[in-house]
């Protein structure tokens, strides 16, 4: 037996209880992986909650580092004792948990399990961002929201990695230092930050948003883009956007949306590779500093998802089995 966090039923943090369950077997092509650390991210939540369907009895996480315990058939890239994360796991609240060998990314000698957790799904999704969704260019400026969190922190060093001018959003003078440390060129906070991004811009807007907020910025958002500018819309940490009329996006100067997810951008294994190998290189350079705000015993996972929604936290959350 091991330990994992189950929620019976969709509700609030307090669904989230520690118990016992049988240790998972690997299947044909997966991997059993002792569970190092955990990432808490916000679709965790959207899933806990019911905004995301999923089957109940339920075990949050999709995002973990560990050690390879045993291998399916049909394995040859992965043997016991290899060091392993992704994101794109289930279960992942739990000392042990199973993943596809397709989805694991190896971790080399140098990074850490901390780091090796932090880095998955919001280092590949800051990747994504900044090299698909919308490919910036040297001497471009960008909006990002949330300056100070685990996406935020990784895109505002990507960032400034391809050369762009970088104006984010936070919420308190400690954030505003995380940014800053981060590389951000302009610090706002968000009331009136569509103001105060055409000012700093000349009244030309950005030529792009990186925006994870939702509901609360998306207007502002895009109020705040050039002509021609786009809205890269990838979360909703404040709620969902409401339908809108596409007359807006003509009226602010034939502006484009975009709502990406990274299962998207991870279709195969060497993208997959790709992204992580260019992230983990990044860290091992020095290019890039991984922030782990505040590591979590398992049993309070309750606590992080509070911690998370109520925007108290800054850098990646890390559950401790």
């Amino acid at each position: 037996m091991a330990k994992a966090i189950v929620a019976a039923a969709p509700g609030g943090p307090e669904v989230l209880q520690l118990q016992d369950v049988d240790i998972p077997q690997p299947g044909p092509g997966e991997l059993l992986v002792k569970v190092a650390a955990a990432g808490v991210n916000f679709i965790d939540t959207y899933e806990r909650s019911g905004v995301y369907n999923v089957r109940f009895p339920y075990t949050p996480g999709g995002e973990a580092a560990g050690t390879v315990e045993a291998v399916g058939d049909g394995v040859e890239e992965f043997t016991a004792g290899d060091r392993v994360a992704f994101a794109e796991g289930t279960r992942t609240y739990a000392q042990y948990t199973v993943v596809s060998a397709e989805a694991a990314l190896p971790v080399p000698h140098g990074v850490d399990d901390d780091v090796a957790a932090a880095i998955p799904l919001q280092g590949m999704t800051a990747h994504y961002l900044v090299n698909s969704s919308f490919k910036v260019q040297p001497g471009q400026t960008v909006l990002t929201h949330a300056g100070a969190g685990g996406v935020g922190l990784i895109l505002t060093q990507l960032l400034k990695v391809k050369g762009a001018r970088v104006i984010t959003t936070v919420s308190t003078h400690e954030k505003e230092e995380l940014a800053r440390s981060a590389g951000a060129d302009e610090v706002l906070r968000y009331d009136g930050f569509d103001r105060r991004v055409r000012d700093l811009t000349g009244g030309t807007g950005v030529d792009v948003v990186y925006d994870g907020v939702g509901k609360d910025t998306f207007d502002g958002s895009l109020s705040s883009l050039r002509t021609r500018g786009m809205l890269v819309l990838f979360g909703g940490a404040s709620g969902q956007v409401p339908p809108f009329d596409l007359q807006r996006l003509n009226q602010g100067g034939s502006l484009f949306v975009t709502r990406p997810k990274l299962k998207d951008h991870l279709l195969t294994p060497q993208e997959r590779r790709w992204r992580s190998s260019e992230l983990f290189d990044a860290v091992l350079s020095g290019q890039l500093t991984l922030r782990v705000g505040r590591k979590y015993p398992l049993a309070e996972a309750a606590q992080a998802h509070e911690d998370l929604q109520a925007r108290r936290t800054t850098g990646k959350l890390l559950l401790i089995p």
